[in-house]
Order: structure tokens, then sequence, then C-alpha cells
């Protein structure tokens, strides 16, 4: 059965991560997506690594399945005629240029909608078409200095430290998937499309969730806490006889089943009773969970606190992550054919519909693997494409 989104047309001008990730989640959807890249490099990621395989960088590997790819030069009258032909019957297009570049290069939304009246323009940029900062470019790392994730992460006497993957461009892509569904769902009402405007620097800022809360409700600048939570306790790394694993105690009936597990009277103290009072005395605590929790393994007390219904799990390597029989039972881990490399293994889509499918039918496309066969749908001949690759237009 097709995807939830078979017969969307979406014509992806991102690049990097966050709109590529956005359109492939679309594409996982079963919407046809037309990746374009510039005839000099294509998408930068294609020469970020090592690692590569075959030639193939595996960060671009990782945001562009269930693509055609072709190449055009945008700076060239033909260029953009044939984009506004891809327009034509397009509902979405997805693209990450500088505020204002598409508009510069005679294709902004106001002209897009002219010749497509419900056309969806999903717009991705550092930090939005407004604002001091609106001309300045948007990478991850900067994002996460700038949103005040990087102020919370890490150790209180240690520097600030960045997450270990670009969360703020997944989180950005996520929120743009999001718009273009809503939009959707506005267009499916009235017959009309419009701009949709997302900016890495919101998506983090809405993503620090309770962390914001807390300052906007206590005026109280949030620290480092390490792996401590900032509002529940026990909510953190504790180390067995073996090794490191976590416990997150979410509420009093978990508490008190732990306070039991442990067999320490003193844990069932009034003072511990609730979690207001649990971060009163959060130091002393901790100590004291510490102190037993060295006295046996992790699996040991993993098979424990399983029983027990105490949320709890080991510190897992990419590699454990990828591998546990969680993950292959629910098909995480997914092998996708490709031209040239043998063997290939992607993340899976996290998506699980019981009535639409979610399938991974194309390969993240080679450099301008589907120029020619694109163009020739568009109406072009053999001898246009190739006159138009010799004059570097494709």
């Amino acid at each position: 059965m097709p995807g939830p989104l078979n017969g969307m047309k979406v014509i992806d001008l991102s690049r990097v991560l966050a709109g590529p990730y956005c359109t492939m989640i679309l594409g996982d959807m079963g919407a046809e997506v037309i990746k374009i890249e510039s005839i000099d490099t294509g998408d930068e990621t294609r020469g970020w690594g090592p690692p590569f395989v075959e030639g193939e960088s595996a960060y671009y590997l990782c945001a562009n399945r269930n693509k055609q790819g072709i190449t055009l030069n945008l700076k060239s009258e033909q260029g953009i005629e044939i984009l506004q032909k891809l327009i034509l019957d397009a509902d979405v297009v997805v693209q990450n240029f500088k505020p204002g570049t598409l508009k510069r290069l005679g294709c902004g939304y106001e002209e897009m909608k002219k010749c497509n009246k419900g056309i969806i323009l999903a717009s991705i940029s550092g930090f939005g078409t407004t604002g001091p900062f609106s001309h300045l470019p948007g990478y991850d790392y900067i994002i996460q200095a700038m949103s005040g994730l990087m102020s919370i992460t890490g150790n209180k006497d240690a520097e600030p430290v960045k997450v270990g993957v670009a969360i703020a461009d997944v989180l950005t892509g996520l929120y743009t998937c999001i718009g273009i569904l809503g939009a959707i769902h506005h267009r499916n009402m009235t017959g009309e499309g419009q701009e949709v405007d997302i900016s890495l620097f919101d998506s983090q800022l809405a993503a620090m969730v309770n962390v914001a809360s807390n300052y906007l409700c206590s005026g109280q600048i949030p620290e480092r806490l390490g792996n401590a939570h900032p509002n529940i306790v026990p909510y953190q790394v504790f180390t067995a006889s073996d090794g490191d694993f976590v416990i997150a105690v979410g509420n009093e009936q978990q508490y008190l089943k732990l306070a039991v597990l442990l067999e320490d009277p003193s844990l069932l103290s009034q003072r511990y009773e609730t979690n207001a009072g649990r971060m009163q005395y959060k130091d002393e605590l901790v100590s004291r969970i510490a102190k037993k929790i060295k006295t046996k393994s992790r699996t040991q007390w993993k098979q424990l606190l399983d029983v027990a219904g105490i949320p709890n799990g080991p510190i897992h390597n990419v590699k454990e992550a990828l591998e546990s029989e969680q993950a292959t039972s629910r098909n995480m881990v997914v092998d996708v054919k490709h031209p040239i490399i043998p063997d290939l293994k992607l993340v899976g889509s996290p998506l699980k519909f019981s009535k639409t499918a979610v399938n991974i039918d194309r390969h993240p496309p080679l450099f301008g693997e589907h120029t020619d066969e694109v163009l020739i749908k568009l109406g072009y001949s053999k001898s246009e494409i190739h006159t138009m690759k010799k004059n570097q237009i494709i």
C-alpha cells in the first residue's frame, strides 16, 4: 500500500541537514521528492567525511533517501525556467538559501504562486526572515550556542558542551515537516498555499521546553547539571559494580518502589516523600542511593528495576543501540539497494502506520543521477538535454 503522502510532489532545494532531513521524511511517507543540487559541488555533505563508502559520504546518505536527484544551474535563465516548470504541478518547495536569495533569482514565493496558487514554500534559515540576525548564516553549532542549549549541557565546573548530534538541524527538519503538513491541511480547506518560515534559532528555543519555562517562571538562570535533571530526583546516571546506567524516577509511586527495592529504611524518610522534598535534600539522597547501587551489577539492577516498574536503561554506544534486539524488532536498521554501494544499511523510519506503509523505494541519489529522467518528463528532448549539459545549465 502506498504511503500517506502518495501523490504529493516536493521540490527540494535544500542541502546539508535540516531541509534534506525534512524532505526525506516526506519521501518516506510516499511523497515524490526531486532534489535539486548545484551543478558545481552539489549538497555540501557529499564532501563531509570520512567515512565515505564507495565515494559516497555517510553524512549525505543519512538524509537523502527516497528522492530523485538532479543538477541545475539556478544562476542561468534556463535553469530558473526548468525550476518554474517543476513548480507548476508541485505541492511543496523546500529551500534553505539565505533569506531573499530565491527572490533575487526571480523565483520567490510571490513569483511561485503566480504559476501555482496552491504552492507551499517552506523556507529554512538560521534566524528566520525577520529580526536583526536574519541576514546571518545558520549553523547548528552556532545555534546550540546562541539558543542557550550549550549553557545547560555538560558538567557545572567544566566548559559548555554541544549535543553530540546536530540536534538543532534535526529539530528544525521536524518542525518544517510539521509546518508543511499544517499548510497542506489549510490548502485542503481553502485552496490557498502559503510560505512557512522556519528558523534553526526559533526551533531550538522552542525545544528548550521545561528549561526555558523554568527561567520564565522563576527568573533564575538555569545552570549545567551534568547528568542530573533540573526538576526531578533521582533522575540521573548511577554506577553499578560493573559500569554506569540510568535510573529515571518520574513520580512518587516509582520512588516508593525504588526505596523499597533498595532496602534502605532511610529512603522512606518523610523528607523524601515528595519530589519537592527530594530536590531540597538532593545531594544526601543521591549519595545514599549511589552507595546501594554499587552493590550489584548493571544486569542485576536491570532485572530488578524492570520487575518493579522503575524506568532504567544501560548507556549504550552507537553499535550496541543499533544492534539491540529492540532496534531490530522495530526495523530501525534497513538494507537499501544502491547502484555502487553493496550492503548499504541506513537507519529506518520511526513512523509506523497501521494503514499506510513507510517504504524505502529509492536510494540516496548519486550526483545528478535522475537529471535526464526528470527533464524528459518535463518535455525536453535528448538533444536539448545534451545542449544544456554543454552549456552548464544542468
